[in-house]
């Protein structure tokens, strides 16, 4: 379940003699869609990926949005060992877009727009480390980009607390099982699509109109 009890939250804190997750030897599950060279991937983290999957695929120049795991030390990490808070992984997204349609600056602007980049290891109702802010990067150029459009908003002062956002370079991106990917979209009666899920979509759509796709 996403959303933890706090007797849940005790037990995982207090249980720090617990060994991390053992690896994996294979890959739960890879997508066979094969992308286009003129297409261009992005990864971020923030909270739920069913929210924040379902949040960029309502973006225009986005081709394609997969759920997954990155910024820990497990391998091959399931979505039983990431609720355990251990393999320093955090639910993430990729996002396959269309860099002539969309720039990555604009989709770090989606990032920070569309969570909470304050409240360390929580969004909404999830909390652990597995739900923490994190905007990954694979060049320098990208770095700088999500570096400069925090000092915007810190300068700004668009928040009241600090942001606590990780910068953190990719090593890897794991994959989701395969019954997460488009789980808002396949699953619109789940009690926390309805509840969490659809609305949080709901507000960021309503904040950013103009970069929404003609369907959304």
């Amino acid at each position: 379940m996403k959303i933890i009890t706090v007797l849940c939250i005790l037990v995982l804190q207090t249980c720090i003699s617990n060994p991390k997750p053992t690896d994996n030897i294979e890959t739960i599950w890879t997508p066979k869609k094969l992308i286009q060279n003129n297409y261009e991937k992005a990864y971020f983290a923030s909270g739920c990926f069913w929210c924040v999957e379902a949040i960029y695929e309502s973006v225009k120049g986005v081709i394609e949005v997969y759920s997954g795991y990155a910024g820990g030390f497990t391998k091959n990490p399931n979505y039983y060992q990431i609720g355990t808070g251990r393999t320093g992984h955090a639910e993430a997204v990729e996002v396959i877009y269309d860099p002539n349609i969309v720039s990555y600056g604009t989709l770090v602007q989606v990032f920070f727009g569309s969570h909470d980049p304050t409240t360390p290891n929580r969004q909404g109702p999830d909390y652990g480390s597995q739900y923490r802010s994190i905007a990954f990067y694979k060049t320098e150029k990208e770095k700088q980009t999500i570096e400069n459009y925090v000092k915007i908003l810190e300068d700004g002062n668009y928040f009241q607390k600090d942001i606590i956002t990780e910068i953190k370079v990719l090593e890897k991106f794991y994959y989701a099982e395969r019954y997460h990917q488009d789980y808002e979209k396949n699953n619109p009666d789940n009690p926390y699509v309805k509840n969490v899920s659809i609305p949080r979509l709901r507000k960021f759509q309503k904040k950013y109109p103009e970069l929404l796709k003609e369907n959304h």
